[in-house]
């Protein structure tokens, strides 16, 4: 009996048992899987009216609803207590990226899906705490419903910390507000915080608050026949990578940058940005590739020097060798908006090379490495991967292969010879990270309709044409 027919039979058998109907059909060819979310910035942040999200979370829904053989919708829920209400409710199958709580018997979850430490955020420039004793009595603001409230009740505390529950913000503008000093200090978890810390360089921990915060997915008892297809799916994708895929492709890049990096960077968004951004946004409409993601290219590049000169003869604001210059036919590798022109052809031009088998988003994260390395140096690191027991397609994999090509026991075997791999892999994470940071800051580009007679170039064919889109189809 197929999977989904078996699930259907299972959950309908309950509901008889149970002697009521649900207020939701179990998911089947005529009902979608309904799937509960919040907008939050690290698991699934708001992007567009189309559907509004995209993330971590996202992509392990729609592989769960890919797996029963059904379409999936989603319900957005404005924080954690309006979530656990339509779990409650019946009105969603499930809620995802949900910190694990104490909601009741007729809540179900599944085994975590990530694990994270509770921590107190503080300004930079104030002392940390001795110790959750001191906390005693002190204002610290959450989220409404965030289980670090409970976490800060159970150190029974006299007097109490005094709770500021704040509806209206994200998690992140949360722990910004810290930096900006409208708050003493935030309650939050420790990849929260490590995204925060890559937008504003005034934040750290004031101290870690006891016990570990599970994010996991939630169910109605009523559901627990699609509770227990969920942790078995879930766990299926702990054996096969696919999570730990997942895992490094939102998050493994985002405590690469030091709060120095961030401060430059912050700074120069506003001061040299705007000067370059025409030249950016043209060179979008040339090959495709998301202008942030060409700007965070240059930053780490060249820190948008249109007249950086490196020992080894690299030169411009992308940082052009002579030979791709002349591949590239610019004239003046000192002229930043050919050098933008170029880099980004360039760049285009890497990610068609590859093969079909590396997908999005992992294909530019390799285009990138190869930007710094080359394609043959890249090709040498991956033609030895498989000895290692690591895929040669995959990003998570080959960031740790990338490094050992400075040993002469792994460069030795190679035509391409010795390279500093290590180097790419730190190029590429920290562009992911500015990235990140000029999404976050500055708008899309979407090129103005043609008229009155002009003729845009039209961009580069090819598999190029979405790169630096932070959409992309889930692994497999």
């Amino acid at each position: 009996m197929p999977r989904l027919a078996q699930l259907t039979l299972g959950l309908l058998g309950l509901l008889l048992f149970a002697g009521c109907a649900p207020r939701l059909e179990p998911p089947g060819p005529a009902q979608a899987l309904i799937v509960g979310l919040t907008v939050d910035p690290a698991f699934h942040p708001a992007t567009s009216a189309a559907d509004g999200l995209e993330g971590f979370s996202r992509d392990l829904a729609a592989l769960f609803a890919e797996r029963l053989g059904v379409a999936v919708r989603y319900e957005i829920a404005p924080d954690y207590p309006a979530l656990l209400a339509l779990v409650r409710e019946q009105r969603v199958h499930l809620a995802a990226g949900l910190p694990a709580q104490y909601g009741g018997p007729e809540l179900r979850y599944t085994p975590p899906l990530k694990e994270m430490r509770q921590l107190v955020v503080r300004h930079a420039s104030t002392l940390p705490l001795s110790g959750p004793e001191a906390l005693a009595g002190r204002e610290i603001a959450v989220m409404p419903g965030a289980p670090q409230i409970r976490a800060l009740k159970e150190l029974k505390l006299d007097p109490p910390p005094i709770i500021l529950e704040q509806n209206g913000l994200d998690e992140l503008e949360l722990i910004d507000a810290v930096g900006q000093r409208r708050f003493e200090l935030a309650a939050s978890d420790d990849l929260h915080f490590a995204l925060a810390a890559n937008f504003n360089p005034d934040i750290d921990v004031a101290l870690e608050l006891p016990g570990t915060l599970a994010y996991v997915w939630a169910f109605h008892a009523d559901f627990e026949a699609l509770r227990n297809e969920a942790s078995r799916f879930i766990e299926s994708l702990r054996e096969d990578g696919t999570l730990r895929r997942l895992e490094d492709r939102y998050f493994g890049h985002i405590k690469r940058l030091d709060t120095n990096d961030i401060a430059a960077f912050l700074a120069a968004m506003k001061s040299e940005l705007p000067a370059w951004r025409p030249a950016f946004q043209e060179a979008q409409e040339i090959t495709g590739i998301d202008w942030r993601l060409l700007a965070a290219l240059a930053w780490q590049e060249s820190k948008w020097d249109p007249l950086a000169t490196s020992p080894t003869g690299v030169r411009g604001m992308m940082m052009l060798t002579e030979d791709t210059a002349d591949r590239m036919k610019v004239t003046n590798r000192l002229d930043a908006r050919q050098s933008i022109r170029a880099g980004a052809k360039y760049l285009a031009l890497l990610m068609d090379e590859l093969p079909a088998e590396i997908r999005p988003p992992d294909r530019l994260w390799f285009a990138l490495a190869a930007y710094n390395l080359g394609m043959g140096h890249l090709n040498g690191a991956r033609a030895f991967a498989p000895s290692l027991q690591r895929d040669p397609n995959l990003w998570v994999d080959m960031k740790e292969v990338l490094p050992l090509m400075s040993r002469p026991e792994y460069y030795q075997r190679l035509k391409s010879g010795r390279a500093r791999g290590g180097e790419a892999v730190i190029l590429v994470e920290n562009i992911r990270n500015y990235y990140d940071v000029l999404s976050r800051f500055e708008p899309a580009y979407v090129p103005p309709p043609l008229g009155d007679g002009k003729q845009r170039t039209k961009p580069i064919k090819g598999k190029a044409q979405r790169a630096g889109s932070r959409r992309s189809t889930p692994p497999r």
